[in-house]
């Protein structure tokens, strides 16, 4: 889940703001990580927050900024599909089958998916609140999602369609179902209210790591 853009030149101001929709984007991917697989009774995974300082050096007043690796924060260790094949051609007819009618493979296979949507979708709301505007389905594209720090969660979803079909229309298809299921999730009031919960623990965190035990522990409280 790296940011896979350079933000370039940003000012102490715009910093904050950047700060506020990363830890958004990785709250919503964490969230959705533990309510999500849960309410499909997925089993658990371990994942951890991990953090990195956005950068130090300034230029009149601005910040010596970012490169593609420095991303603040980011959700390491939590795929269910640890791997995939490359392509459709390259499976072989057993696999494929395997693929189809596996209800749990195909659950945790689409539960990655939506975990991936959800975090820039997250991402977007936040920007949205931020600058006054209206967070609506109708007024978001799935592709536009790379402006939220998306682009490289894009490019494994990306991956996973293309594993499961070699149809361009049907993976077109499949993903703006799962846009839609991921949409539907950041757009709940409960998960929205767990997502800013958890957002707000991270900018206030001075730690280096949350793991999947203390966002549990977290979200469990009141």
């Amino acid at each position: 889940m790296k940011r896979s853009h350079t933000e370039g030149m940003l000012s102490h101001h715009n910093l904050t703001s950047y700060k506020q929709r990363v830890a958004y984007h990785e709250a919503g991917h964490a969230v959705a990580i533990h309510a999500n697989n849960s309410q499909k009774n997925l089993p658990p995974v371990f994942f951890q927050i991990i953090f990195k300082e956005a950068g130090t050096a300034t230029n009149g007043g601005l910040i010596e900024k970012i490169d593609e690796h420095d991303c603040i924060a980011r959700v390491e260790g939590w795929r269910l599909i640890q791997s995939l094949p490359i392509t459709v051609e390259g499976l072989d007819g057993q696999s494929y089958e395997y693929f189809q009618h596996t209800d749990d493979y195909r659950l945790a296979f689409e539960a990655d998916i939506i975990n991936y949507l959800i975090g820039p979708l997250a991402e977007a709301k936040c920007s949205a609140y931020i600058d006054g505007e209206p967070f609506n389905q109708h007024l978001l594209t799935v592709h536009a999602l790379k402006n939220y720090g998306g682009e490289a969660d894009l490019a494994v979803v990306n991956d996973y369609l293309q594993s499961s079909s070699a149809n361009k229309e049907e993976q077109s298809e499949r993903l703006n179902q799962f846009f839609s299921q991921a949409y539907n999730f950041v757009n709940d009031n409960a998960n929205w209210k767990a997502i800013s919960k958890l957002a707000n623990y991270i900018l206030s965190s001075n730690k280096n790591k949350i793991n999947c035990d203390e966002v549990a522990l977290l979200l469990s409280s009141k």
